[in-house]
């Protein structure tokens, strides 16, 4: 019964870990790969102040870019031009997040965006223009409609240009689709009167290289450039990741509770039913430490082998669940719905496992101490 106890507490550690874990996971590649890429670099102060004036911080990219774009880590670099603009349909105005992109490049490292209508931009589609899902309902926009983007160039006169809308798409961010437009790297360039860029982003090939390849490059780049991971451009992940941690630390202390009591339980009555055999062990020589350290070491076996059942039953109930796929619903701010599965890593098996164990260390103390402190005349009486 201990075992079940023990196995059944660490099966759900195990599930639960790995089921928040995935949502990380799912979370973090949907904003690397429909906004922000692993890393970007940009001039110093661009992503403090770049909001307020994004072309005051304009860069020359071209050698950064083929040195960034030499490293074996980077599966793709692109250039991005960021912007504030006035979009307009011929009846209202809407203020806009525009971007300048490579879509050819930006397949790779925005592969995640929806096109929910018309199709994705390429670069044949000069004077073309993708719009979010937001933008294009506050607009009435479809694709084939006519925009135009009315911007203030890098010399500071007005400047507008004719677009057709191309295609609609939908991000992980519904704030962010209700006021992004994509269009091309030279029609933006036209647009703004400059050849600078905003930002290189940066697609690895591992998240997991995200840490070493930006330290390198603000080590390489540091003294002209600027550069920040995907966790430090979106805020909104690491607070949600904090919450998730506290939430699954709460259900944790409530499984090991649980577990606790159960094994408790089970070892008092053990102990008790065993107080005549402790009782002889002690008359014929054992002292109270021997019996402390037998209880002890049988339930920290039990324990052991409770939280490695638990651990294999956990990681074929995960797998089970992984195929068969979890639907849920769409994140706060977010429309898109996903599918959840139980990422089982390492970090997540030991946690159960230690937390397992412990928790039938714990446990078992106070029922240990009980039965070494027993007079051996009451352990001997309880045979009778």
């Amino acid at each position: 019964m201990a075992l079940i106890a023990i196995a059944a507490g660490v099966c759900c550690l195990v599930l639960a870990g790995g089921f928040v874990e995935d949502i990380f996971f799912q979370l973090a590649e949907a904003l690397i790969r429909s906004q922000s890429g692993h890393v970007q670099i940009a001039q110093k102060g661009f992503f403090v102040n770049g909001q307020r004036a994004p072309l005051e911080y304009l860069m020359q990219a071209r050698s950064e870019f083929n040195e960034v774009k030499a490293r074996p880590e980077v599966a793709q670099v692109g250039q991005r031009l960021s912007f504030s603009a006035l979009m307009g349909n011929g009846r209202s105005d809407i203020g806009v997040i525009a971007e300048g992109i490579e879509p050819d490049k930006e397949q790779t490292i925005g592969g995640q965006l929806f096109i929910s209508a018309g199709r994705a931009i390429t670069t044949q589609d000069r004077y073309g223009v993708m719009v979010g899902e937001g933008l294009a309902a506050a607009l009435g926009l479809t694709p084939d409609s006519n925009v135009s983007l009315l911007a203030t160039t890098a010399s500071g006169a007005m400047n507008s240009l004719d677009f057709r809308v191309v295609g609609v798409f939908r991000s992980f961010s519904k704030e962010f689709d209700a006021r992004a437009a994509r269009l091309l790297l030279p029609d933006a360039q036209e647009l703004l009167g400059t050849d600078g860029v905003s930002v290189i982003v940066v697609l690895l090939k591992q998240t997991s290289d995200t840490e070493q390849v930006a330290t390198q490059l603000g080590r390489d780049l540091g003294r002209r450039l600027e550069v920040k991971t995907w966790a430090e451009l979106n805020d909104f992940y690491i607070k949600t990741v904090a919450l998730y941690r506290r939430q699954l630390s709460i259900l944790r202390v409530i499984i090991l509770v649980m577990v606790s009591l159960g094994v408790v339980n089970i070892v008092n009555i053990t102990v008790l039913e065993r107080l005549p055999e402790y009782g002889t062990m002690r008359a014929l020589g054992s002292r109270s430490s021997d019996v402390l350290r037998l209880v002890i070491t049988e339930n920290c076996l039990i324990g052991l082998v409770g939280s490695v059942v638990g651990c294999l039953l956990g990681l074929l109930l995960g797998s089970l669940l992984s195929s068969i796929g979890i639907p849920m619903p769409a994140p706060p701010n977010s429309e898109f719905e996903y599918v959840a599965r139980v990422r089982t890593d390492w970090s997540v098996l030991i946690s159960a496992a230690a937390a397992g164990f412990i928790a039938t260390l714990v446990a078992c103390i106070p029922p240990a101490i009980r039965s070494a402190a027993t007079p051996i005349g009451d352990a001997l009486r309880r045979s009778l």
